[in-house]
């Protein structure tokens, strides 16, 4: 029922502990980046460095927990929604997303558990760059600028496929000229 844990501190030597499993799915569920940890009397605040998962159950199996400072910006890679509907795609243009996480820097207790992008004002043939992202406030984009959020391409006109005339005259002559098994008889 316990997880290993290595906890990680600039300037302090590393400590190998244990987590109950329970509590750490419960802690995991909340969405938050993060968490408050109990050590030695004090509590400290700690975010995910790495999990390692179980090949075949995919269930937590190690944790490399990082202490965090509240007042020191940190990195974070956050999941992007796009919201609103596109005036390209409204004149029949196909929407597709293509960049699901940006790097973001910000607080460690201000980290969004996603940020919505507008795409409203999404034209046919045009693109969303992540420069076009309002972020929240104390929030600094790490992402290239040019990274392509979304893109919205007029649909692709199916080609007709046609049997040339010849092809056709010629496979229906020789269909009539075929003896059927009846005639035989």
């Amino acid at each position: 029922g316990k997880i290993p844990v290595n906890y990680y501190y600039s300037g302090e030597s590393n400590q190998n502990m244990s987590i109950d499993k329970k509590v750490l799915h419960k802690a995991i569920q909340t969405g938050q980046h993060v968490f408050e940890l109990e050590l030695d009397g004090n509590t400290v605040y700690v975010t995910v460095k790495e999990a390692q998962y179980h090949p075949v159950t995919e269930e937590i199996i190690h944790l490399d927990l990082l202490r965090v400072r509240r007042d020191v910006k940190m990195k974070f890679s956050i999941p992007l929604n796009l919201v609103g509907d596109s005036v390209g795609a409204v004149e029949g243009g196909i929407v597709s997303q293509s960049a699901n996480l940006i790097d973001i820097e910000c607080f460690p207790t201000d980290v969004p558990d996603s940020i919505d992008v507008d795409i409203t004002n999404l034209e046919l043939n045009g693109a969303v760059f992540a420069s076009d992202i309002e972020l929240p406030a104390d929030t600094e984009l790490l992402s290239p600028e040019d990274t392509t959020i979304a893109v919205c391409a007029a649909p692709k006109a199916e080609a007709e496929v046609v049997a040339p005339e010849e092809e056709i005259e010629e496979g229906e002559e020789a269909a009539e000229t075929q003896d059927s098994p009846e005639d035989e008889k």
